[in-house]
């Protein structure tokens, strides 16, 4: 067992529903590159990246301790696949420009962006750079996967998500659950088309966008 991993409780209960819709849309042959923004405890990047080995798995997240407990995770599975932490920030607005560049002196086709339960627990500059960055990184065609609890129009708030968004609120102002009609606009501004939302355990929703 790695020292330094860091343990989520609801990663052992979301991670094989969210395997099963990645694996609907995660389907290229020729392999390219993944990104995982915010990828926390790294525990869902050590369970993924084994189940799509024509990928290049590459994690991140802007806190230390984070970045530290998903290289335990990373060392402690032994994933070639599985590229060490990087650090970044998406509520930066040029958070992406250090990647473009990087795609110019090593080209890499990136076919998808993974971000599990950020866009409720960050302020909204954080979707707005993660959805303007994907709009300029993601390959033609590539997928822009989201995972967490939102506000829907025409459909009943599960009371525990407007007691979760009351509680984070305390927490910190601008964080709280969004408005899936704000993402879907904000993303459709950044050059990203929705594809498809499903509904998830605990009154969850994956959200698909395509570039």
């Amino acid at each position: 067992m790695q020292a330094g991993r860091q343990f989520a409780p609801a990663t052992a209960r979301n991670r094989d529903a969210i395997l099963g819709v990645l694996q609907d849309y995660l389907t290229h042959k020729d392999g390219g590159h993944i990104l995982e923004i915010a990828s926390g405890t790294g525990e869902h990047a050590a369970y993924f990246a084994p189940h799509f080995p024509q990928y290049t798995w590459q994690p991140s997240d802007i806190n230390t301790t984070a970045l530290q407990s998903i290289n335990a995770w990373r060392t402690d599975i032994n994933c070639s696949t599985l590229s060490p932490a990087m650090t970044l920030d998406v509520s930066q607005p040029h958070w992406y420009h250090s990647l473009l560049d990087r795609k110019k002196q090593t080209p890499f086709s990136l076919k998808a962006i993974v971000c599990i339960n950020m866009v409720h627990i960050s302020p909204w500059a954080a979707t707005e750079g993660l959805l303007n960055g994907a709009g300029q990184l993601l390959s033609p065609g590539g997928l822009l996967y989201l995972y967490g609890p939102y506000y829907q129009q025409g459909v009943e708030t599960a009371p525990s998500n407007i007691a979760f968004d009351h509680q984070l609120q305390q927490q910190n102002p601008m964080w709280g659950l969004r408005h899936l009609t704000d993402v879907i606009e904000t993303a459709k501004r950044a050059g990203l088309t929705h594809l498809d939302t499903r509904k998830m355990p605990a009154n969850n929703l994956s959200v698909i966008f395509r570039c």
